[in-house]
């Protein structure tokens, strides 16, 4: 089976006939995958400990705290206070990453018909939400209670929005058959 940056380089001559290109630089590749995950309730430094280190040994990468821009009253959050995480993956580990989501997290997805179409936005970026991060096999054996989601950010030198829908039916992302 091939790795997602094998497959990229097998995929190359033939996406680029498909989109009209001669110039294998203007192709779209894969910049940075970026994961997000709002603490909500959890802000008990005990909690948010547990949720960065979940996070840490699914990414392989330790997530950086983001703090709330301004204090709001009425959700009892103060400025600076932690309400996210946030991990940004580049180059070995989100190719590694990538292949563990295609290969095995999704398929452990309860439900999963597939990706809709418009996730992919107009600049050619995919945002996938993952509902549980017990899909991942880091974490599958730890304890239910404190299961949270995020958001997967996958970023693309796509100029528009069919040519990153193109890239990314070539490597076989499971999307929505309409």
């Amino acid at each position: 089976m091939l790795t997602l940056k094998e497959k990229i380089e097998t995929i190359r001559p033939t996406l680029a006939t498909q989109l009209g290109v001669d110039n294998r630089y203007a192709l779209p590749r894969l910049s940075k995958v970026v994961l997000n995950t709002g603490i909500g309730k959890l802000r008990e430094p005990k909690q948010v400990t547990l949720i960065t280190d979940r996070l840490a040994k699914i990414t392989g990468q330790k997530p950086s705290p983001r703090g709330a821009k301004k204090s709001i009253a009425s959700f009892k959050v103060r400025e600076g206070e932690t309400i996210g995480l946030m991990v940004t993956l580049r180059g070995k580990r989100m190719y590694g990453f990538l292949d563990k989501l295609i290969n095995v997290a999704i398929p452990r997805m309860r439900d999963f018909r597939g990706f809709d179409e418009k996730s992919v936005d107009a600049t050619g970026n995919l945002t996938i939400s993952i509902r549980e991060h017990t899909i991942f096999p880091e974490t599958a054996d730890e304890e239910l209670k404190d299961v949270f989601g995020f958001a997967i950010t996958i970023v693309t030198t796509a100029p528009n929005r069919a040519t990153a829908l193109a890239f990314f039916r070539a490597l076989n992302f499971p999307f929505k058959k309409n």
